[in-house]
């Protein structure tokens, strides 16, 4: 046997991503596609779920509420998701529910003002109208700074060595949803990590199969096995004297989400009422807004390496943008209860099954819609357990992440100025917004104190943004730090994406980012 001899000679730099079997373009066998749809799909529910379990008995609302408003968030992702991947990015990215818009919603359901009615359900609908008016005006912010092309200056500005904290920090900046929510129910929660994992990486090398069956339906197949045993522990009466907590994240019967659904129903625009707007909360949801923008940056950058395209011209950023802001408008109008931004669950889904192509992100589009009309079949599938969720987000979170750290091939790791600005800028994007959580958790309320309040919810919305905080601080010392040193854009990698710089600069960027049916004569992207 030939011995093989390792070459001392580092790894090439790869401007798109090898390893991926389907890159954005290309398609699936339709009905693989349709499975990885809804493979998809499964994986979006979760913050779907999330964000209204949390803020809707907040505004006064219960389960049939809550019920309405999930249908609701899924319909409108449908609907942003379809924009985005025919008009925007073009990227294979999921439009869903923002949880930075928890603390902006929030606010609105604390307000003084609402507690003058007696009635709960009355509550959550003036409630609902505050929040819906607050997002219709702070949408104007992206659709204004992407559609004028503002943005494209911001993201100029942008290195290989400042996007990575801004990426990886999109996934890890969001380990409180990954490993503590799967602990809430241990016995579901970790055989639905270890089965996710021997699915997509051990079982692959350990079985040989024609075609990717294990690795690229993991999801799918570890989320049937464990429910199914989730079930069975319920039947079987296992958390019938267990605390109140346990059986709400063990039993699969315990949500309420499938008796408070309708069979059929229709989201539609105003369907709460009138929308009402106030000042400080339109403040707070621009607030929101911008960290979404910046974290859906992220998500699109982890989104162009995983569908193995090239980086995104600045103008096609600027045009996402304005997308996602004309989605947070959808969300207003609709009703939704929070903004949108990048789904990073299912960007990193994208990694797990190295499937890239824009047609199965459209294809779960349609599943968004479908299940949202027809409420008692999308209640089931709504109702798996968090913990379930949780297990998944271990992993996808991660992939996100990687990402970012994969972007570290075209900087120089053995300059001590990249060193000081990745080590600097990880630490702050993690501890600074560890600081404001704790001290919300201690006091009650953030650590900026002014007579107004709204103003002390837009610090706090702001800096308990991991990506916000790094990607922040990684722009600022990168475009200031050593700024006329020879080496220093050479160490940064610029040199690597400014043939990217301009739409027309590499012929890539047409086969990728350009719009369909002939829209590009009329849209051009410079």
């Amino acid at each position: 046997m030939t011995k093989v001899v390792d070459e001392l000679v580092p790894h090439p730099v790869k401007e798109q991503l090898a390893g991926v079997d389907i890159c954005v373009n290309s398609n699936p066998p339709w009905g693989e596609a349709i499975i990885l749809g809804f493979q998809h799909y499964l994986v979006m529910l979760g913050t779907s779920v999330i964000i209204p379990t949390i803020i809707v008995p907040y505004m006064g609302g219960g389960n049939v509420e809550k019920a309405q408003v999930i249908q609701t968030l899924l319909f409108v992702s449908g609907l942003n998701t379809l924009l985005q991947t025919w008009f925007g990015t073009r990227l294979p990215t999921v439009i869903g529910g923002s949880v930075r818009f928890i603390i902006p919603s929030l606010y609105v359901a604390f307000a003084q003002r609402y507690y003058i009615y007696l009635n709960p359900y009355q509550r959550f609908i003036q409630t609902m109208r505050s929040i819906q008016g607050a997002l219709m005006i702070a949408s104007i912010l992206p659709m204004l700074l992407g559609f004028l092309g503002i943005w494209r200056i911001v993201v100029r500005c942008l290195s290989p060595l400042s996007a990575v904290p801004l990426v990886a920090l999109v996934g890890l900046g969001l380990y409180e949803q990954g490993f503590p929510l799967l602990a809430q129910c241990v016995e579901i929660g970790l055989p639905e990590l270890i089965i996710l994992i021997l699915l997509s990486h051990f079982i692959p090398h350990m079985v040989s199969c024609k075609r990717p069956i294990f690795d690229r339906f993991a999801v799918v197949l570890s989320v049937g096995i464990v429910w199914a045993f989730a079930a069975l522990l319920t039947v079987a009466g296992a958390y019938r004297n267990r605390p109140l907590n346990t059986q709400l994240s063990c039993r699969v019967d315990r949500s309420g989400l499938v008796s408070a659904s309708s069979w059929i129903s229709f989201p539609y625009p105003i369907q709460w009422g009138r929308p009402n707007v106030h000042a400080g909360e339109v403040f707070i949801m621009l607030a929101a807004a911008l960290v979404a923008m910046v974290e859906s940056t992220g998500g699109f950058i982890a989104a162009y390496r995983y569908g193995s395209a090239t980086y995104l011209p600045p103008s096609v950023f600027s045009r996402g943008i304005g997308w996602l802001g004309v989605g947070m408008f959808l969300n207003g109008l609709f009703g939704t209860g929070t903004g949108s931004t990048v789904s990073v669950e299912n960007v990193g889904l994208l990694g797990l099954t190295r499937v890239g192509s824009r047609r199965v992100i459209q294809i779960s589009a349609f599943f968004m819609l479908f299940f949202s009309v027809l409420g008692k079949f999308g209640a089931v599938l709504a109702s798996i357990p968090l913990p379930i969720v949780g297990a998944l987000y271990c992993v996808l979170f991660a992939l996100m992440s990687s990402a970012g750290f994969g972007l570290l091939q075209y900087c120089n790791l053995n300059s001590f100025r990249t060193k000081f600005i990745l080590g600097f800028s990880f630490f702050m994007g993690l501890s600074v917004p560890r600081y404001f959580s704790d001290y919300v958790l201690t006091s009650g309320r953030g650590p900026v104190h002014t007579h107004s309040m709204w103003f002390n919810k837009i610090v706090l919305v702001i800096f308990t943004s991991p990506a916000m905080v790094a990607g922040t601080v990684a722009m600022f010392l990168d475009t200031t730090l050593a700024r006329k040193h020879a080496n220093t854009r050479r160490d940064s990698g610029r040199h690597w994406w400014d043939k990217f710089k301009y739409y027309d600069k590499d012929p890539r960027s047409e086969e990728f980012y350009s719009l369909p049916y002939g829209l590009s004569k009329y849209f051009p992207s410079h």
